[in-house]
């Protein structure tokens, strides 16, 4: 009987992974801790500590199982420290006669595997990612000449698929988005849910030890690590925010609190994008809090958006377009990324608040990410490569073909529409509107310009004025374009006080 290399990945840490489906007696799974995989961007410690414990604990997973399992470690003597190096160091002594492993998610990993057959004495079988709810095929066939691709007809044509949220071919409740009821600004009274803390174990604490050794010049803290990196743990946090937190998150989940990282999102993105869960099990467990009369159509249709509207969208179009999607830049944006969304060391108290939390949790939840930091690189004109390149290396549940998408598309519009509609770009007021932070802040919210107005204020309008041509015919700016011709007098002062900000604030340009 031939016997096979099973590769697995750090973030394919699912038992139902295709390349393990029929594992026989006699095969061997291999999994890899390697430099190239840590350093191909400086990852946040905290994303190190998850994806390195969590594989050590799938292998035990395996091993208790009776499956043998070459694992090599990071700091393993002969480790070649990349994946192809150490596929070949594991063919070495023969008596393997091939190796299957499942489609990587990220362009650069595939391209790995194409070196790798080119070097290999043995066969390569990539089998498909079959651990997302729309495969592959499916929505190639979905976006095929469509002029535009908009997450809210994929997520529709989603919903009649699986039946999810559906009464026959009709949404439940009669509307298929609740958008415009997840939109509440958190009263001072409500305070946020206690959140459950994994607290982590040893094979964890021997991981973070590593981790502070071996990569001390990354950014954040490892600290507060408290995320799951089990099937078992994840499974805790899902039941966790199922019972406890999803019958108020559609209410609050736009909102933001200063001190507060997680409010009530459900923390699962990370145990999902490795693999400790699965999405259509999430979808169907939180449609049954719905059906049950446990939780609002608001809170649950919301997170299913997220899930199987969202999730499932960008990834598609990650696929889709390919590795030249990344170097669009269609804004001609061109300036360096500030150092504050590094230190935190800035007087803006919501992008102080932002980037504390994600050096302490390597966690901000969605509004933080698309409309503080992400605004704020958009309103600056931050090159795609540093936003991009700071979104991989500071969150925990990064991975590109998820974070490029939100990030290249949907926060700095660096794909000129694809992901999105129209750029994110806001003033202050919408900060204001969702949040605590204005009230603490040295800046103000209400003062348009000059000394001591809010930065976000003077940045919104030199990014439209210096964008006008790019973006004046998109009908969805038709309103903020008005404003702007109402003001046209003012262009060049707003320009010049723009710029001096941007220059204050370190966007300079690049060299």
């Amino acid at each position: 009987m031939p016997r096979t290399l099973r590769l697995v990945l750090g973030d394919q840490l699912s038992d139902n992974l295709s390349a393990l489906r029929d594992l026989a007696p006699g095969d061997r799974v291999l999994m890899v801790e390697v430099m190239a995989e840590a350093t191909y961007v400086r990852h946040h410690k905290q994303k190190l500590v998850l994806v390195f414990a969590a594989m050590r604990r799938f292998a035990d997973r395996l091993s208790e199982r009776g499956v043998d399992v070459r694992y090599v470690r990071l700091d393993d003597p002969d480790n070649t420290q990349d994946i192809p190096g150490e596929v070949l160091r594991a063919l070495e002594n023969g008596g393997l006669d091939r190796i299957v492993a499942t489609q990587p998610g990220e362009h650069r990993l595939t391209r790995a595997f194409e070196s790798l057959v080119l070097q290999a004495p043995v066969p390569l079988e990539v089998r498909p990612d079959d651990r997302f709810i729309c495969p592959r095929p499916v929505f190639e066939a979905w976006a095929r000449d469509r002029r535009e691709l908009r997450m809210e007809f994929f997520y529709r044509d989603m919903r009649r698929r699986t039946g999810l949220l559906m009464d026959g071919d009709k949404p439940v409740g009669g509307r298929w988005n609740y958008d415009a009821e997840n939109r509440k600004r958190l009263p001072r009274t409500v305070r946020p849910p206690d959140r459950l803390r994994i607290a982590p174990g040893p094979v964890v604490q021997d991981v973070i030890r590593l981790v502070e050794a071996r990569f001390s010049d990354h950014f954040g803290d490892t600290a507060m690590f408290g995320w799951a990196t089990s099937h078992a743990e994840a499974q805790s946090l899902l039941a966790h925010f199922i019972a406890d937190i999803l019958p108020d998150f559609g209410d609050w989940q736009d909102s933001m609190k200063g001190g507060e990282p997680f409010l009530w999102h459900a923390r699962i993105s990370a145990a999902l994008n490795i693999g400790l869960l699965d999405p259509l099990d999430i979808c169907r467990r939180a449609e049954a809090e719905y059906r049950a009369g446990r939780a609002p159509l608001n809170a649950v249709e919301g997170f299913v958006r997220q899930i199987l509207g969202w999730r499932e969208f960008v990834r598609g179009v990650y696929d889709l377009k390919g590795e030249d999607y990344v170097r669009s830049n269609a804004l001609e944006a061109d300036r360096t990324l500030p150092g504050a969304f590094w230190s935190g060391d800035t007087e803006m108290a919501c992008v102080r608040d932002v980037v504390g939390v994600t050096q302490r949790h390597a966690y901000a939840h969605h509004i933080q990410r698309l409309m503080v930091t992400g605004n704020l690189a958009l309103l600056l004109g931050v090159h795609p490569d540093e936003i991009n390149a700071w979104y991989m290396m500071a969150y925990i549940d990064a991975f590109e073909w998820v974070e490029a998408p939100n990030t290249h598309g949907m926060a700095i519009y660096a794909d000129g529409g694809i992901v999105g509609s129209k750029p994110y770009a806001a003033s202050g007021a919408y900060i204001n509107r969702m949040s605590d932070y204005c009230a603490g802040c040295v800046y103000d919210v209400a003062r348009k310009r000059g000394e001591g107005a809010c930065p976000f204020n003077v940045l919104y309008w030199d990014f439209l004025i210096r964008n006008q041509r790019r973006l004046e015919g998109n009908p969805r700016m038709a309103l903020p374009y008005r404003a702007v011709a109402a003001m046209a007098a003012d262009h060049d002062s707003i320009r010049a006080e723009g710029e001096a900000l941007r220059m204050r604030l370190g966007a300079a340009p690049r060299t």
